[in-house]
C-alpha cells in the first residue's frame, strides 16, 4: 500500500528538451506521463510514484508547484476537451463547478486530478516562452539551466508560455 501524501501539491510538468537520442528508460518514462512533444504540459500531483518518475526524465522536464490563477489562466486559454474544443465555464458547470476558477481551486487542493475528468485532454499544447528560454536546456535549474525541479518559479515560465 502506498502512504497518502499529507502535504498535496499540485505540479506542472513540461518538458523542454527533445528525446531522440535519449535512453529508452526516458523515452517510456515520457509516454506514461502523457508528454509526446516539446512544450506540452501535463497536471500531476506530488504522489511518490509520480515524483520517481519525474527524477528519472529530470533531464527532458522541467516541473514545480503551480498556483490556483495560474493553473486557471493555463486551463481557459490552454485547456482542451475531446473534439480539440475549448475548455468553458459551460462544461466545468457540467462537472459541478460554478467557473474554472473553482475548477482551478480542486485542483490545486487535491480533491479532483485533471487527468481524470471525463472528456478533457490531458496534455496542453504550449507556446514557446517569450523571449526564449534563460538558461540551457541541457543544465539543471539548479545549475542555471532549464531542466529539472524549479519550485514556484515555475509560474513566470508557464506565463510566458500560455
Amino acid at each position: 500500500m502506498t502512504k497518502k501524501v499529507d502535504n498535496h501539491k499540485c505540479l506542472v510538468v513540461i518538458k523542454v528538451r527533445g528525446t531522440i537520442s535519449a535512453k529508452r528508460e526516458a523515452r517510456e518514462t515520457l509516454d506514461m506521463l502523457k508528454i509526446k512533444k516539446t512544450h506540452n504540459a501535463v497536471i500531476i500531483d506530488n504522489r511518490p510514484s509520480f515524483i520517481g518518475m519525474l527524477y528519472r526524465v529530470q533531464n527532458y522536464v522541467t516541473w514545480g508547484e503551480v498556483t490556483e490563477e495560474i493553473l486557471s489562466e493555463m486551463i481557459k486559454k490552454r485547456g482542451r476537451l475531446a473534439g480539440d474544443k475549448r475548455f468553458t465555464d459551460e462544461y466545468a458547470k457540467e462537472l459541478g463547478y460554478k467557473t474554472i476558477n473553482d475548477l482551478a481551486t480542486a485542483i490545486t487542493t487535491g480533491k479532483v486530478e485533471y487527468w481524470k475528468l471525463p472528456n478533457v485532454r490531458s496534455v496542453f499544447k504550449l507556446h514557446p516562452p517569450k523571449k526564449g528560454f534563460k538558461g540551457k536546456t541541457k543544465k539543471s535549474f539548479a545549475a542555471g539551466g532549464e531542466a529539472g525541479y524549479r519550485s514556484e518559479k515555475i509560474n513566470d515560465l508557464i506565463k510566458r508560455m500560455i
